[in-house]
């Protein structure tokens, strides 16, 4: 059962990352670094 939720009902979501060897949010990132984030390409690794 999915749940519909109204703009004012929704709360914003931190996005972590892991950057040099530790977790940050992108939040605290600065203009360049975000800019940095939004290019990257994810990716899904097998399961073994």
């Amino acid at each position: 059962m999915t749940t519909k939720l109204n703009n004012k009902d929704r709360q914003k979501c931190e996005v972590w990352t892991r950057v040099m060897g530790y977790h940050r949010p992108v939040s605290e990132f600065n203009k360049g670094k975000k800019s940095e984030h939004k290019e990257r390409q994810h990716f899904k690794e097998k399961a073994a």
